[in-house]
């Protein structure tokens, strides 16, 4: 599943320009013309992006907040004064000594997890951008990652925590806690193994306002953000009722026969009639 790119940033080969969202249509089939309805939009990020400006520390429980967590195992070498955790200092606590490993153990989950084969999330989709960073610690708009000073840190946190504030679908992940973005929702994760520990995760939900019980396909399509047009089809797929109130859909990709999802849709969740 093709992830998306960080703003400001070209793709790679596998990846997908920033500007664009996923969006799932339900299709009914006439005599003389497909009718196609738009049922939700999404979007794909790996779980941590180091190259967002707003890949911060927050909370009360953090030491630096607002620092980029990029910067944090050195930040933390600098607070124990243990640069290298694998030979501390002789008067270093074992406090310390816990901190500079912990740090360094972080950055390393931080690099597999944001990898080619980390975790990617099936999140909110929004169009909003963030402003743009600083060319200096001094200058106007976000501070660049390597600026780590109480007041780097503070303005940093403020205009993020901004943007978020400005529009509740802007996603941002953090390492912390994988389901639990630091802004908009995740819906799920797509399909895989957490490089961590090697644990499978995977699944995404939609909660979906129309009854979508009588579509005749259903398909997947990924769009700049501001086109009209349902863009390129990524994913298509046919129902079928393997038991009462579920309807089973195997989407496909049209030019990738590896790219495959399953959708079960709980078509009834509103109406209950059975009695015990």
């Amino acid at each position: 599943m093709p992830a998306q790119a960080s703003p400001g940033v070209p793709p790679s080969a596998t990846q997908l320009p920033s500007n664009v969202h996923f969006t799932i249509y339900g299709i009914q089939t006439t005599s003389d013309r497909d009718r196609m309805f738009e049922l939700d939009k999404f979007e794909v990020h790996p779980i941590v992006d180091v190259a967002s400006p707003c890949f911060i520390d927050v909370g009360e429980h953090v030491p630096h907040p607002g620092l980029h967590v990029s910067q944090y195992a050195a930040m933390i070498a600098a607070d124990t004064g243990i640069p290298d955790y694998r030979n501390p200092p002789a008067g270093a606590s074992e406090a310390q000594k816990t901190d500079a490993a912990t740090a360094a153990q972080r950055m390393l989950n931080i690099a597999a997890l944001g990898g080619d084969n980390g975790i990617r999330a099936v999140t909110s989709a929004s169009t909003t951008i963030y402003p743009a960073v600083a060319t200096d610690c001094s200058g106007p708009g976000i501070p660049p990652a390597m600026c780590t000073d109480d007041a780097s840190n503070k303005r940093r946190l403020e205009l993020c925590q901004k943007a978020w504030a400005d529009d509740p679908n802007l996603w941002e992940g953090t390492d912390r806690v994988l389901v639990a973005p630091l802004a908009g929702t995740t819906y799920g994760l797509v399909d895989g193994l957490n490089p961590i520990n090697l644990a499978p995760v995977g699944g995404a939900q939609f909660f979906i306002d129309e009854a979508v019980g009588s579509m005749d396909a259903y398909a997947i399509y990924y769009q700049t953000d501001d086109k009209e047009d349902p863009g390129n089809l990524l994913l298509y797929g046919t129902p079928t009722k393997p038991t009462r109130g579920v309807s089973h859909v195997h989407l496909t990709s049209t030019v990738n026969p590896l790219l495959t999802a399953d959708m079960a849709i709980f078509v009834d969740l509103g109406e209950d009639d059975v009695h015990f």
